[in-house]
């Protein structure tokens, strides 16, 4: 009898046991799974990251909504980097140490992207960057993926249009000033325009960088007004974009073309602040504007659920320039682990690099670097604006593409200062 009685027990003991670890397997699955990320909310690129974050949120509760990942639901972890690279180790560090994520994004800009790659690649582990031009170039990690549509060599690709439009003219321009912040995104910049003009065979006449924390531009913008260059050629962050245009207008400098990279130029409320004075401007750091030829699946529903979002927030309230692409990077990212029903870093980067992932800012594919494997650039021109309103600013007939041909809504005004 005693020997049922114990083997009863046992049986109860075991039946408990199981019972307790289906319920802690089931708690564990239930975990949600961490995706972790550095994103500049204040400092120079605070007003970018806040789109950023915005839509990476809303891809979150999106992805909640059917479901999650593998079944889990999904958590975002982030830090503000205050748009400094030194931070970019230690908060990359404190996710993968401290927090324990599943997954990683990010960063936002090339800067900052730079910065972060050395602690992951130490790691072996995969990450999308946001908006970074040619940030892996040099170290050329393996796992490494990139959110813009500057392909294989985004280096010269960057400004590819501008000397394609200028070049095209009759006549020909024949000297340049190139002048850029003096730092990984703007020497990236600079170096892609300096190689294509000397393709183009114009004679550089003005080619230096200035300190990002720059607070004046004036006597950089009278340097090259001296020289009387047919076409000037800015690599220019947010800030520093303002400064340029208020010196040029305030110097008189109106040379035939001017432009390039002006990150400023993608800003709302930096646009509110410069208005007509941004008319003739072209840019090559537009990855997306409302036009027709952009009009991808899904992606009108993100900018009116952003636009919702951003209604009192003080953020920018379009969305056009960033949101797009930081909603796609968690696109891909959702994509891969669901291609390989798994968190394994190896296994994610693996499917990257050899499938194309449809997203709300089309369908593509990595190639060289992470980088994509067609490159999708463009170039816009600013014309017409009389005022500061957001509904000129929003006016596709103020806001052009001037190239290339297959997005192209506008022949450029060149130069503009005739018109």
């Amino acid at each position: 009898m005693q020997g049922i009685a114990y083997a009863r027990r046992m049986a109860r003991t075991l039946v408990a046991a199981a019972a307790f670890a289906a319920v802690a397997t089931t708690a564990m699955a239930a975990d949600p799974i961490k995706v972790g990320f550095s994103i500049a909310l204040t400092g120079a690129n605070g007003p970018n990251g806040k789109q950023l974050l915005v839509a990476l949120e809303i891809w979150r509760d999106d992805i909640n909504a059917k479901g999650g990942l593998l079944g889990r639901q999904v958590e975002l972890v982030y830090y503000d980097d205050q748009t400094s690279p030194p931070n970019e180790a230690p908060i990359y560090t404190k996710l993968i140490n401290v927090d324990k994520v599943d997954l990683l994004l990010g960063p936002y800009g090339t800067n900052q992207i730079t910065a972060a790659l050395p602690v992951l690649a130490q790691r072996n582990l995969t990450t999308i960057g946001i908006l970074g031009t040619a940030a892996n170039h040099e170290v050329q990690y393996k796992n490494y993926f990139s959110m813009i549509s500057l392909g294989e060599n985004p280096i010269r690709e960057f400004s590819r249009g501008f000397f394609e439009v200028a070049m095209a003219q009759n006549p020909k321009p024949q000297t340049i000033a190139i002048v850029g912040a003096d730092a990984e995104f703007g020497k990236n910049s600079t170096d892609g325009a300096r190689t294509n003009a000397k393709a183009a065979g114009l004679k550089i006449v003005y080619d230096q960088r200035y300190p990002p924390t720059t607070a004046d531009l004036t006597p950089v913008v009278r340097a090259i007004k001296a020289l009387n260059p047919d076409i000037v050629y800015v690599a220019s962050y947010p800030t520093d974009t303002v400064l340029f245009v208020r010196a040029a207008a305030e110097a008189g400098l109106s040379a035939k073309m001017m432009g390039g990279a002006m990150i400023g130029l993608l800003a709302t409320p930096l646009k509110m602040q410069m208005g007509p004075l941004m008319n003739g401007y072209v840019n090559n750091a537009e990855m997306f504007i409302p036009a027709p030829s952009f009009n991808f699946p899904g992606v009108d529903a993100l900018l009116k659920e952003y636009q919702k979002r951003a209604k009192g927030q003080g953020i920018d309230p379009f969305g056009y320039g960033f949101v797009p692409f930081g909603y796609a990077a968690g696109q891909v990212l959702a994509q891969a682990v669901e291609g390989t029903k798994s968190l394994d870093h190896a296994k994610i980067a693996d499917y990257m690099r050899n499938n194309s992932f449809s997203t709300v800012v089309g369908e593509f594919r990595f190639g060289k670097n992470g980088e994509w494997a067609k490159p999708r650039s463009i170039m816009t021109q600013w014309r017409n604006l009389t005022g500061n309103s957001l509904d000129q600013l929003n006016n596709l007939a103020n806001w052009t593409i001037v190239w290339p041909p297959e997005h192209k809504s506008a022949d450029i005004i060149y130069p503009y200062q005739k018109q």
